[in-house]
């Protein structure tokens, strides 16, 4: 107790650091005011879900909770993730009795840890089914024939072990689902695997066993079912690696500054977790970044390819953000956190890819349509194989019901239900890799349809940084004198998130600011203000002195009481992957258009210079908009934009892409965001959105021509029991492997 009194005495005097340097750090101050906290909804509940194996158990689970009220349900099977709305106030209690009652398990964070007997998985469950299967399966193979094996009795003591843990296993949740009315895939397998040994146990006890010995049916249908399910736990965990790889990073130790009465610092450890706003920290070389933070000293080369995809180090000093989840790979810096939890870059990017996996695309509707009716339809079909091979074929008794068990043990829903998903979950993971993350599903689909992509100019086509390549005073800015110009613009400048302003409010941050009466930004145009001596100065585009008849050209115009003051030029650069972006969108027949804001002569010269289909410059934010809409009404069109000055646009268009900095992730907005400020993987992200939509079909239609081929084979006894149950659980394998190649196959 003392040990934990002591911990907890060490993080309040560490908060009290905080306050020590808040007094002495007034932009820190400012900071950490913009922090807002929203409060999570107390209706809005997420759950962590064991026993889900496929879309039909999320189907079962969706449709049990919207019976109950709930809204806003979302599962993720693949992720064991449950989330809804409760907005009628029912009891969470209730509801995870209703889930138990279903087969599956709420994971409670107070008993998760506790470790229960074995078989809890499908790799245990199958190695112990094996032990008994196997001997009963040695007289399938030539010249091992034991027959102390062909006891009936023997076989019966062999078996049940095996039946008991099936039973244990599918036949509860057979049994549940069949309750709730929505039967599972399990119900076929059981019925299977329990109509074989029922079967054989009525011919031991009359008698007859040399007639009714298929024990092994069952054993192996258990077995083989089993190891099925862990290859495709297998597979399907491949899927998540990189989800699972961010919520690695996510949990750390984090090293808090402490301060004791003589304000000496101390450092000592905590977990990440434990974090909040405005904490101190030190980061050390090769330590991995607890949460976002803003650099207070110090200087660091600093791997964020966890969250950009880009692993080249990036150079960070004093004022700088890091990301949580990099890595310092040279230096030592000492921090404030900014944000922490969901709030955080890392969190909003798990949210992100968790979302967009519970998502459902238009294609995944036919298949839960499917899924929602296959088990029913299956079981008919089986008593249909059992009548008609025994009325109207040689086959007897004992034939009929194989094949009818054999109908049973192959059918495949699961198949179906893991071709969107499997293949959607690696397309986001690999996206998200390269830092490219789309907010919903349907993004990653509507990519595939893309016809022409829109760029804007300053800050996406080119790097946004910008330096001053001259100014010019006119006679009524000379009376002003260049001090009083570089005063009013950089004041000025400073209240606008353009990249022009930034650059002015950076390079002609004046000693003494000027005090503006009001102050507004007009998009498309510029900032206005008003100073104390009651001047209304504009600093912003040509349009602002259009009446004037000023020439054009010039990057930024600056008035006075309806006077032209003077003029200011500055260059940017291209950035190095626009050219070859340009290439790889042409060569898949995808128009590419720049659409600016900036003068004729400059998008022309950018639009020659980058090989670019078309270009309109001088467009304010309405006439982007308009002509977004229109062309969205044509052909689909992507707008590519800072999510800034283009938010009504990026919203438009068909599919709206974002090139932000971390900070400005949850822009509402676009619908994809590019994490590594720049250009060069929308094009993977493009060629993924067409693959993973590929993948999709490829999985479907293996999928439907599997379960169409394979059951009237077995109906017609081309297959035993014992072959159907191994193909079914290796159907699964097939389109999880398949969807895995979406990792490594060539998409650009």
């Amino acid at each position: 107790m003392a040990k934990i009194g002591g911990k907890i005495a060490n993080i309040e005097r560490a908060r009290m650091g905080f306050v020590v340097i808040l007094q002495q750090s007034k932009e820190m101050a400012e900071d950490l005011m913009k922090v807002e906290a929203t409060p999570p909804s107390a209706n809005l509940i997420n759950w962590q879900v064991k026993g889900m194996s496929c879309t039909n158990c999320a189907l079962t689970l969706e449709k049990y909770l919207q019976e109950k009220g709930m809204s806003a349900v979302k599962v993720n099977f693949m992720g064991g993730e449950l989330g809804f709305e409760n907005r009628i106030g029912l009891s969470p209690d209730a509801l995870k009795k209703g889930i138990r009652d279903l087969g599956y398990q709420v994971v409670e964070e107070e008993t998760s840890v506790h470790k229960t007997w074995g078989l809890q998985n499908h790799f245990q469950r199958f190695l112990f089914c094996a032990v008994f299967a196997l001997p009963l399966m040695t007289h399938m193979v030539p010249g091992l024939h034991w027959h102390w094996l062909m006891n009936p009795w023997v076989q019966i003591g062999l078996t049940l072990p095996v039946l008991w843990v099936g039973l244990r296993f599918f036949g509860r949740s057979a049994w549940k689902s069949l309750r709730k009315g929505v039967p599972n895939m399990n119900v076929l397998v059981t019925v299977g695997a329990v109509a074989a040994f029922v079967y054989s146990l009525y011919g031991t006890l009359t008698g007859q066993a040399e007639k009714y010995l298929f024990y092994e049916t069952t054993a192996t249908i258990f077995t083989l079912v089993f190891l099925g399910n862990w290859l495709e736990d297998r597979s399907v965990e491949a899927t998540q690696k990189t989800l699972r790889q961010l919520i690695k990073s996510q949990k750390t130790m984090a090293n808090m500054l402490a301060y004791d009465d003589q304000h000496q610092e101390h450092v000592f450890p905590v977990e990440s977790t434990a974090l909040k706003v405005g904490d101190l920290i030190l980061v050390r070389q090769g330590e991995v970044v607890p949460m976002d933070c803003k650099i207070l000293s110090g200087t660091a080369a600093v791997d964020e390819s966890i969250v950009t995809g880009e692993s080249l180090p990036i150079e960070k000093s004093t004022k700088d953000m890091l990301i949580g989840g990099s890595v310092l790979v040279q230096g030592n810096i000492k921090a404030y956190v900014l944000s922490v939890g969901k709030d955080a870059v890392l969190g909003h990017i798990l949210e992100m890819v968790k979302n967009a996996q519970t998502e459902k695309p238009p294609i995944q509707k036919l298949a839960d349509k499917i899924s929602a009716v296959f088990v029913p339809v299956v079981l008919g079909i089986a008593v249909l194989t059992f009548l008609g091979n025994y009325f109207w074929t040689p086959a007897g008794t004992t034939e009929s019901l194989m094949r009818s068990i054999a109908v049973l043990v192959i059918a495949c829903p699961c198949a179906m239900g893991l071709a969107t998903p499997a293949a959607i979950a690696v397309g986001l993971g690999r996206a998200a890799k390269n830092g490219v993350f789309f907010k919903d599903t349907s993004s990653l689909e509507k990519f595939k349809f893309i016809q022409q992509v829109v760029f804007d100019k300053t800050g996406t086509l080119t790097t946004g940084a910008f330096d001053i390549a001259g100014f010019e005073l006119t006679p009524a800015g000379q009376a002003w004198g260049v001090d009083r110009f570089q005063q009013v613009v950089g004041s000025l400048e400073k209240f606008s998130n353009h990249p022009l302003a930034k650059t002015m409010a950076k390079a002609w941050k004046p000693a003494v600011e000027v005090v503006w009466l009001e102050k507004k930004e007009t998009r498309g145009m510029g900032m206005e203000g008003v100073t104390k001596e009651g001047e209304r100065i504009l600093v912003g585009s040509w349009k602002i002195t259009d009446k004037l008849n000023t020439p054009k050209g010039h990057n930024l115009y600056v008035m006075c009481n309806g006077e032209w003051m003077g003029w200011i030029d500055l260059v940017d650069q291209i950035r190095p992957e626009a050219k070859s972006l340009m290439g790889q969108l042409h060569q898949q027949g995808i128009r590419t258009i720049l659409l600016s804001g900036d003068s004729f002569h400059k998008c022309e010269a950018l639009a020659k210079d980058l090989g670019m289909t078309a270009f309109y410059a001088e467009q304010s934010p309405e006439e982007k908009l308009q002509k977004i809409g229109d062309w969205c009404a044509q052909v689909p069109t992507a707008m590519v934009g800072d999510g800034i000055n283009d938010a009504p646009a990026l919203a438009k268009a068909t599919v709206g892409v974002s090139l932000s900095e971390a900070s400005q992730l949850a822009l509402q907005s676009a619908d994809v965001v590019l994490m590594n400020n720049g250009l060069k993987n929308l094009g993977l992200g493009l060629g993924l959105g067409k693959h993973t939509y590929r993948t999709i079909q490829e999985n479907l239609f293996w999928a439907l021509l599997y379960n169409v081929i394979a059951i009237p084979i077995a109906a017609f006894g081309g297959l035993t029991p014992t072959v159907g149950a191994l193909v079914m659980g290796l159907s699964d394998v097939v389109l999880a492997l398949n969807s895995i190649r979406l990792f490594y196959k060539k998409v650009v």
